[in-house]
């Protein structure tokens, strides 16, 4: 940001002086950031104000219902104000100066007064008054002269994004909720937008970049600043949608300021009220909140499943409490189709979307679905402690539809987590921070990245590697162990089968029982032999015999193998397992290397067979460590114990 912008934008906090006392620090934002929307709006809309107010008076006269399309038009922009006040009108009133602000909002057109009302202001025009603060803080803003010939739309974006930092960074209890900081969203546009370098120079490109959590706008200003830095000529159409919304308003002032079209950021949640639901989508970015549940969409989420891939998460349906991979079907079904041109998108996510979830659940489903479909490009590691309301740690997935041939079937892993310096002053959770050098080190590391995958001769780098989207895939096998019984009569199994639902229901069991006593200490090692045994029980019905067996029947690795009436052994719950193969490998030659050796009498029981997929990242950038010498460990222990007994020496003197 340029000395002009940062003085500007200083100039427009000061009215924090004003607030200090009545409002908390945390609170500043929800006056100072409507109010500079609401000058900036009086000032863009003052040279056709006399206009907009003559051609109203003329419409209503006229008896005319519709009277927004004219108004726009002669405004010359998607909003306008018919209500004869002004900032300075305001101050001229000074005792009715709530009554006079309350009219003027009321005057702005249909889109500009949902923004104000999203920001909740009305609560804070009270507040001001009631604590004699509405005049000053007025007063204040009239003096700032936020005109277009004064300070450009460009400009005036600049300054309200700086205003929105600060706002966030002072919030830093939830502000990672709704602001990403603004390093890491300069390293994820650089990653997306990276590789297209050579297209964005292209005379006359239109690109659309949207993102579905968008917060305060952070990363669509960002990747629309990147692109026009490359080709200012460039129409970069810029959409968003929020929940919150106080962080709505934010991002659709900061769009009405740019000169952009506010109609594009849509509020509601992106599953349910999709506010872009025909759009295709050049480039995506989005940092979803972390382990959200979608319970509240369950029921819309789950019909839109049962669609298949007619809907947007027809892939899978990852654990209630978690929808970040709904996210990232949400982006996908976005796609432009390769045949257009294709899309890229990059998402924030933390560690759990790698491996959570065992083969054939929901997020294995998803992995499998976005990795057979060829769709992910890379994954970059960033470090702990980046982000507000997070110290874990976190990862960029990049996907993309229209990977170069060369580059087809593979991923890129990059290592980043050691690209940090820390902060001077921790922000809630964020304790490092990215400078300009580790963004440009890791931009440049990625592509690189892509080119070891475009060629495998390529130098390999400590960081970075390169896998076959196959390499993640598994098959989850489940290994039968056979059931081996012995048989006996005691105490112990006498008191199974007299707790036994079907024996307590039983109306001879008393005498069940009692026959039961009579055979205390009777075993046999087959069943036949004890099926002989127990023929003075009698006839019994067949759920009664059933419990008798089953309280009878003692699990021992030396008794006989059960088998079923076709003569195949019955399998031991308690000894089952599972194994993963990798995927392509032979089942068979797998189960006959690592399994046989140490349970010669195991099978695959092959119908439980699943298909897996994981990313296990550390895994595969883990380095071992030589374990300190024992000597070493001995001495230190041996020192500290030292110390704890000179401690306690003191305390007990």
């Amino acid at each position: 940001m340029s000395t002009k912008h940062q003085e500007l934008a200083n100039f427009i906090w000061s009215v924090a002086d004003l607030l200090r006392g009545d409002y908390k620090q945390s609170e500043y934002g929800r006056v100072i950031l409507p109010l500079t929307v609401l000058r900036r709006l009086d000032c863009v809309l003052e040279p056709t104000k006399d206009a907009v107010l003559a051609r109203h008076r003329q419409l209503k006269d006229m008896g005319v219902q519709n009277m927004d399309p004219v108004l726009r038009k002669t405004a010359g922009l998607s909003f306008y104000n018919t209500s004869e006040m002004s900032f300075r009108k305001l101050l001229g009133d000074q005792d009715h100066v709530a009554l006079n602000l309350r009219a003027y909002i009321g005057g702005f057109s249909p889109g500009a007064v949902d923004v104000l009302e999203k920001y909740g202001f009305d609560t804070q025009i009270s507040r001001l008054s009631e604590a004699g603060l509405l005049y000053q803080v007025v007063a204040k803003f009239a003096d700032i002269d936020l005109h277009p010939d004064v300070v450009s739309n460009h400009q005036m974006g600049y300054v309200f994004e700086e205003l929105i930092r600060r706002f966030s960074e002072i919030s830093n209890e939830t502000a990672g909720e709704h602001f990403t900081p603004r390093e890491v969203i300069k390293l994820m546009v650089n990653l997306l937008l990276a590789p297209d370098e050579d297209d964005l120079i292209t005379p006359g490109i239109v690109r659309k970049v949207y993102d579905p959590a968008c917060g305060t706008g952070g990363m669509l200003s960002e990747a629309q600043d990147h692109i026009q830095e490359h080709n200012p000529h460039a129409t970069v159409e810029v959409y968003g949608q929020e929940l919150n919304g106080e962080t709505y308003a934010i991002c659709r002032s900061d769009m009405m300021l740019k000169g952009g079209d506010p109609t594009k950021i849509a509020y509601g949640n992106s599953f349910n009220q999709d506010g872009h639901e025909d759009e295709r989508f050049d480039y995506m970015l989005a940092n979803p909140p972390f382990g959200v549940e979608w319970k509240k969409v369950e029921p819309f989420i789950k019909a839109e499943h049962a669609r298949g891939h007619a809907g947007r998460f027809g892939a899978g349906l990852p654990r209630i409490n978690d929808g970040s991979l709904l996210f990232l079907q949400h982006m996908i079904s976005k796609m432009k189709r390769p045949d257009d041109g294709g899309s890229r998108l990059a998402i924030v996510f933390n560690g759990s979307p790698l491996f959570t979830g065992a083969a054939g659940s929901g997020e294995s489903e998803i992995r499998r679905w976005v990795l057979e479909n060829d769709l992910l490009e890379g994954i970059v590691a960033l470090p702990e402690q980046l982000f507000y309301n997070t110290g874990i740690s976190t990862y960029f997935w990049i996907i993309t539809n229209r990977k170069d041939p060369a580059r087809q079937r593979k991923v890129v892993l990059l290592d980043g987590r050691d690209y940090w310096t820390k902060m001077r002053k921790s922000l809630g959770d964020k304790r490092k921070m990215l400078t300009d050098e580790h963004i440009a080190e890791l931009t440049r590391a990625y592509v690189d990245a892509l080119s070891i995958a475009d060629d495998p001769e390529h130098p390999q780098h400590a960081q970075v590697k390169v896998f076959k989207t196959t390499d993640f895939g598994y098959q989850r096998i489940t290994v039968e162990r056979p059931l081996r019984l012995r048989f006996e009569v005691t105490e112990e199994t006498i008191a199974l089968l007299a707790e036994a639902r079907a024996v307590l229901k039983y109306a001879h069991r008393e005498a069940l029982l009692a026959a039961a006593n009579s055979l205390l200490s009777t075993a046999s090692k087959t069943r036949a032999e004890f099926a002989m045994k127990l023929s003075g029980l009698g006839n019994l019905p067949t759920a009664v015999e059933k419990a008798v067996w089953e309280a009878f029947s003692v699990s021992d690795p030396e008794g006989e193998v059960q088998r079923d009436r076709k003569g195949r052994p019955l399998a031991d719950a308690d000894l089952r397992d599972n194994e993963n193969v990798p995927m392509g490998e032979e089942i068979h030659d797998y189960f006959k290397r690592e399994v046989l050796p140490h349970a010669p009498d195991a099978w695959v029981d092959e119908i439980k067979t699943k298909i897996g997929y994981e990313i296990p990242f550390n895994r595969h950038f883990y380095v071992y460590q030589v374990p300190r010498p024992l000597g070493q460990i001995d001495a230190e222990i041996k020192m500290l114990e030292e110390e704890i007994q000179a401690l306690l020496g003191r305390v007990t003197r």
